[in-house]
């Protein structure tokens, strides 16, 4: 779904330096230590607030917990976190900051490898390898 950019937000062209308090975990969080001039996310849950359509937008009205689901790399190495709204579903991503929180990190990350789609002692049949009984 495309989304019409009617007013440029400040937050769209400026940086932003608010603290808030997570609607998730309850912490407060403030903007040093993020290592950005946009402070999107909790640096201890990871989650965010639905609020945008478009990056700094505000143009969203659900106001949805943005759970983190997982991370990508981009190109250039920098990690983000996958959100995903839990009242309507929306995805996007958020760059991570400096001061967030590096085992919750980590535990998205490797999520895919705790929970794999096949059993893991599938592994060594699909390889051609030795089946152990």
């Amino acid at each position: 779904m495309k989304y019409k950019r009617r007013e440029i937000s400040n937050f769209q062209t400026q940086a932003c330096f608010d603290q808030f308090i997570c609607n998730n975990c309850g912490y407060l969080v403030v903007p040093e230590g993020a290592g950005s001039s946009h402070r999107n996310h909790c640096s201890q849950c990871l989650s965010s607030k639905h609020v945008d359509h478009l990056p700094g937008d505000r143009a969203s009205k659900c106001s949805g917990i943005m759970e983190a689901i997982g991370v990508w790399v981009r190109k250039n190495g920098e990690w983000a976190i996958i959100h995903r709204c839990s009242r309507c579903g929306h995805i996007s991503a958020n760059r991570i900051a400096a001061d967030d929180n590096p085992i919750k990190l980590m535990s998205l990350a490797l999520q895919p490898l705790a929970r794999p789609p096949f059993p893991l002692n599938d592994l060594g049949h699909l390889e051609g390898g030795v089946q152990h009984e």
